[in-house]
């Protein structure tokens, strides 16, 4: 993997649970030439910071895990989440463009409807429901434009150990409620960010890879799946002291400022059939995340 790259690899939000997962399976060929930028070290609200950081580093490649992620806030605060997710990624880009520089851009199964009940392809119709979906549907535009040198991963439904997620929300919530109603009509594949990370690291390792591909864990769950499994693994691990009802609710019974997708499967061929790794069952990811957090709370 080392000889792939010449000059620098940077990777953008290297603070959030992607960015440090990223960070945590690096491959040893690629450490000496990673550079990890925050927020602290590069403010993407600030298009001039962006162009002049990326010109100084003279990058090869671009991972960007960064993105404005609060969907229902993305509604009530649509300037800021379009200057992450698409403005600072034309900047991005239009650096790249000038260098040459490959952008590995991380995107979501928020840019389509979700209407269908099948799983997307890459190249199916984008229609996003919300201002988030389409703030990263702009974003990816942005990319596409470099062709040859623009690789595109959407993913659905992330998690880490570290961040705030589904995961770590429902592991608070269930040891303060007596109860808790969860969504059931909304489908999808939880994904744990190591095995996004490790995604990404092939797709570095494959210069040939380009164009859009989706990424998730193996499976299907609805958001009510993924807290009955949460509940039951955490109770194993003895993160939680006992267990609570947990009561299927449908969309309308949960209504939030932004509407989310019925359907968030996506149809991951187009990249398994380039990097050799299998995607993991979401239960078992699930499962070897909740035993990190246990060892980290002992």
């Amino acid at each position: 993997m080392s000889n792939i790259l010449s000059g620098k690899l940077v990777v953008i939000g290297a603070a959030g649970q992607l960015g440090q997962c990223l960070r945590l399976s690096c491959p040893s060929t690629l450490q000496d030439q990673v550079l990890w930028l925050d927020r602290q070290q590069l403010d993407l609200t600030q298009p001039s910071e962006i162009r002049d950081q990326l010109m100084t580093i003279q990058p090869t490649v671009i991972i960007n895990a960064a993105a404005y992620t609060q969907v229902d806030q993305a509604e009530s605060q649509q300037t800021l989440a379009k200057t992450i997710n698409a403005d600072a990624v034309e900047v991005m880009c239009q650096v790249a463009k000038s260098l040459q520089a490959r952008v590995i851009q991380i995107s979501t199964d928020y840019v389509f409807a979700g209407l269908s009940g099948q799983h997307q392809s890459p190249d199916a119709a984008t229609a996003p429901l919300n201002y988030y979906g389409y703030s990263k549907k702009l974003g990816e535009e942005h990319v596409l434009q470099l062709k040859e040198n623009a690789v595109i991963i959407r993913t659905a439904w992330l998690y880490a150990a570290h961040g705030k997620n589904f995961v770590n929300s429902m592991l608070k919530l269930m040891n303060e409620r007596a109860q808790l109603s969860i969504v059931m009509d909304q489908v999808g594949t939880p994904t744990c960010a190591d095995g996004l990370a490790q995604a990404i690291w092939k797709v570095v390792s494959y210069p040939a890879v380009c164009g859009l591909h989706h990424w998730t864990d193996a499976g299907v769950a609805s958001w009510y799946d993924f807290a009955v499994a949460i509940q039951e693994e955490a109770l194993s691990l003895g993160l939680l002291n006992h267990a609570i009802p947990l009561h299927p609710i449908c969309s309308q019974q949960y209504p939030t400022p932004a509407a989310r997708p019925a359907c968030s499967l996506l149809d991951k061929s187009s990249l398994l059939a380039q990097i050799q790794l299998a995607p993991t069952h979401w239960r078992v990811a699930l499962r070897q995340t909740l035993q990190i957090i246990a060892q980290h709370s002992l």
